[in-house]
């Protein structure tokens, strides 16, 4: 696995711990992991001697390789482990010429390459959890201390009714640990040894076959799968599709984020900083910068998923071309999955909220905002079909007169013959109407416990 993130842009757009999951030299020790748990097996199952798979474990460590004579002889073998394979027996042999004899005893390539994506996977997942955990935290904690903070809820990109900010900061908690459940089943269920030999059979192990599989997979600590799925590829399209949903439920957060921060809106803001979201010629600029990172995730996930998904359809027992399309694909969604993670973090653990600001913004349509509100506190005493038809008046009225909504109707008989001026006064409190909203609140955050 290589990834497509180069030395300059990889930071802006992934997190440190998936870089190091990703480097080159871990993914190229997870592939000699897999050769040196192999002869380990192997021996333990009286495949090959036990000196030599200590002789092989030995020389299997990525700093004792050439990356770059690999990747230049793997243009020419078709994928990496070729390449590596030879220059593992080379190695081994330096020290054991018998034990080379016993380097990828039954394996085949895609064995390798396979097995190590899993190992990879699973290093990544762990990543992505922690920092999950961390998002779900700070937007819990939010949730909490904002439960009570009217925020115009917006539909449309327009203004609809007063809601908790609370609650808006809850759904973001739980959608994230939904996707915690989702990294958790796929670590648990999805991730699986890969070992079939040339055509999925072992049958180049004969009878121990299935012995030296069970073992091999006990060593590397990973699921035996009921067979070889060398190309059934639903495994690595499942953790395709689970990294473009976590960075599309970043994206959804950070759009929002980015809308807050807008000078006309004013809401809520990314931490600030030295440095920070500042522009390169305008002084007074504070961009959004973690939110552009998340969104930046957002976009290119899809296409890579995409990518991988397409990858699915293979031919027969082992594949030539959708296979490799995997290879830098797969990596580079975990990176910008990361990243896009990493951004949100950022956001939920100093995101700061002006709450006068949402109050002021509350009221910039003069009332319209609880037009709604009005109109079914009136339902009940006329229908609703009048009581629409009265109010919708009522509200062109007030824009066209550039009055409040509410002394519009303080000043309409058809109205104050219904609902009297201390009702109206009560209409018109924003965290009067929020419905269901603190036992949504309630219900998100105790699902974090799920």
């Amino acid at each position: 696995m290589s990834t497509s993130l180069s030395p300059l842009l990889a930071p802006m757009l992934s997190g440190a711990a998936m870089r190091a999951v990703c480097d080159d030299v871990t993914c190229l020790q997870n592939m000699l992991d897999f050769e040196a748990a192999l002869a380990r097996a192997e021996a333990a199952s009286g495949v090959i001697p036990e000196r030599a798979a200590v002789a092989i474990a030995a020389a299997c460590s990525a700093e004792s390789f050439d990356l770059a004579a690999l990747a230049d002889a793997a243009t020419r073998s078709g994928n990496l482990a070729i390449p590596l394979v030879k220059a593992l027996t080379a190695n081994v042999a330096r020290a054991d010429p018998e034990a080379a004899r016993y380097v990828h005893w039954g394996a085949t390539s895609q064995d390798v390459i396979d097995t190590a994506v899993m190992l990879t996977l699973r290093a990544g997942v762990d990543a992505l959890l922690a920092d999950i955990d961390r998002a779900v935290a700070g937007f819990a904690r939010l949730a909490r201390q904002h439960r009570n903070t009217a925020v115009v809820a917006r539909t449309w990109l327009q203004h609809a009714l007063p809601m908790p900010f609370g609650l808006k900061l809850a759904e973001y908690a739980a959608a994230l640990h939904r996707s915690r459940r989702r990294l958790e089943r796929l670590r648990s269920e999805t991730l699986a040894l890969q070992f079939g030999g040339a055509a999925g059979t072992l049958a180049a192990l004969g009878d121990n076959g299935m012995l030296v599989a069970e073992k091999l997979a006990e060593v590397l600590k990973l699921p035996l799968p009921d067979a070889p799925w060398h190309t059934h590829r639903d495994r690595i399209a499942d953790a395709a599709s689970v990294f473009a949903i976590i960075s599309g439920t970043c994206g959804k957060i950070a759009r929002d984020i980015q809308l807050m921060m807008q000078t006309d809106v004013a809401e809520a803001f990314e931490p600030s900083g030295e440095g920070r979201g500042g522009s390169s010629t305008m002084p007074h600029k504070r961009n959004p910068v973690a939110a552009a990172s998340a969104l930046a995730a957002a976009t290119m996930a899809p296409n890579l998923a995409a990518t991988i998904f397409a990858a699915q359809v293979q031919d027969h027992e082992r594949s030539g071309g959708p296979w490799h399309a995997e290879w830098p694909s797969l990596p580079t969604l975990m990176l910008v999955t990361s990243g896009g993670l990493a951004a949100i973090v950022d956001i939920a653990e100093g995101l700061e909220v002006d709450a006068a600001r949402m109050a002021a913004n509350l009221d910039a349509t003069q009332g319209l905002i609880m037009a709604e509100a009005v109109t079914m506190a009136l339902a009940e005493k006329i229908g609703k079909s009048d009581a629409h038809h009265l109010i919708e008046a009522a509200s062109k009225k007030a824009v066209a007169e550039k009055k409040h909504l509410r002394d519009v109707l303080s000043a309409d008989p058809a109205i104050t013959a219904h609902l009297d001026a201390g009702k109206l006064a009560k209409l018109f409190e924003p965290m009067a109407y929020q419905g269901a909203s603190q036992a949504l609140i309630d219900r998100l955050l105790a699902s974090l416990d799920q």
